[in-house]
C-alpha cells in the first residue's frame, strides 16, 4: 500500500506539470500561467566545546491559469550533534551522531469551477527517522475556495476526504523495571483533510505567510502549521524566519506528540 501512496503522489505531481503543458500547447496560457516559487537554504555549524551541523532546504512551486491551480513542495532537514550514549562497558560517552533526518514532498492539482472555487487532488509523503511516525503518506480529493485575493492578502481553504497510511515509530514500555522496545505494525485510516493558506504583505519588502494542515482520522489526527516572515534584500533574495509545529494525537509510550522546528534561511525567489 505504501507503493500505492507514492504512486498517487507521483500522479498528483504529474497532473500539475501536464496541466501546464496543456495550457501552453493550446495557446490559452494566461500571463499568470508560468511556474513561480522559491527555494530556501539554511546551514549552521559549531566546533570547539560542542559540535553540531544543521542543514535544511525547501522548494515551493505554484502555478495558476484560467483553468488550473497547481502546487508542488519538497523539504529536507538533517542535523548532527554531540549525544551521550552508553557503550558496551556501561560507560556514558559522547559521540557525534545524527539527531534529525527528515524529508517530505507533496503536490496538488486544482481544477477551477469558477474564479474562486476548484476541485483539488493532493498527495503528501513524509519520512522522519526521529518523529512519532517513521513515515506518513496521504492522498485526498476535495473542494477548494479562494476566500480572499488582493494585492496584499490571500486566503484559501481546502477540505475533503482522504486516505492515510503510516508507520509508527518504536516506543518503549517498562516490564519488570526494564525498558523494552514497543513496536506496532503499519497503520491505515480514512481521514478528513483540511488546509488553510494565508499570505499577507506587510510592506513592500516584508511578507508573512501561514499554512495549516489537518488530517483527522479515527486512529490519529495529524496537525501541521508553518509560519514564516520574509524580508526582501533584492528582487530575488530574501531572509526568512520560519516556525513549524507538527502534532500527532496518538503515539506510542515514550514518544512525544509534538515536534517544532525553527529556521532562518536564505530564500531565492524563482
Amino acid at each position: 500500500m505504501k507503493n500505492l501512496l507514492m504512486t498517487g503522489l507521483a500522479l498528483a505531481a504529474l497532473a500539475t506539470f501536464t496541466a501546464h503543458a496543456q495550457d501552453t500547447s493550446s495557446g490559452t496560457q494566461t500571463s499568470t500561467g508560468t511556474w513561480t516559487g522559491s527555494g530556501e537554504l539554511g546551514f549552521a555549524s559549531t566546533t570547539g566545546n560542542s559540535r553540531s551541523q544543521n542543514v535544511n532546504a525547501k522548494l515551493n512551486l505554484a502555478q495558476e491559469t484560467d483553468q488550473w491551480k497547481n502546487s508542488f513542495f519538497a523539504d529536507w532537514l538533517r542535523s548532527k550533534g554531540q549525544v551521550t550514549v552508553t557503550n558496551a562497558q556501561g560507560n556514558a560517552v559522547k559521540q557525534f551522531d545524527t539527531t534529525a533526518d527528515r524529508y517530505d514532498l507533496g503536490a496538488s492539482a486544482g481544477y477551477k469551477l469558477d474564479p474562486r472555487s476548484y476541485i483539488v487532488a493532493a498527495g503528501r509523503y513524509d519520512h522522519d527517522d526521529f518523529a512519532a511516525y517513521r513515515w506518513q503518506g496521504t492522498v485526498s480529493l476535495g473542494y477548494g475556495y479562494m476566500a480572499l485575493k488582493t494585492d496584499r492578502t490571500q486566503l484559501s481553504f481546502e477540505i475533503g476526504p482522504g486516505y492515510t497510511e503510516y508507520q509508527p515509530a518504536t516506543g518503549t514500555q517498562t516490564i519488570n523495571g526494564v525498558a523494552v522496545p514497543l513496536k506496532e505494525p503499519r497503520q491505515s485510516q480514512v481521514v478528513a483533510r483540511g488546509l488553510v493558506n494565508y499570505k499577507y504583505r506587510l510592506t513592500e519588502n516584508t511578507a508573512f505567510d501561514d499554512t495549516f494542515l489537518m488530517e483527522a482520522g479515527s486512529k490519529n489526527t495529524y496537525l501541521q502549521n508553518d509560519a514564516g516572515l520574509a524580508v526582501s534584500m533584492t528582487k530575488k533574495l530574501s531572509i526568512k524566519v520560519g516556525f513549524q509545529v507538527r502534532h500527532n494525537s496518538d503515539v506510542l509510550p515514550g514518544i512525544r506528540r509534538t515536534d517544532t522546528l525553527t529556521t532562518t534561511n536564505i530564500v531565492y525567489n524563482l
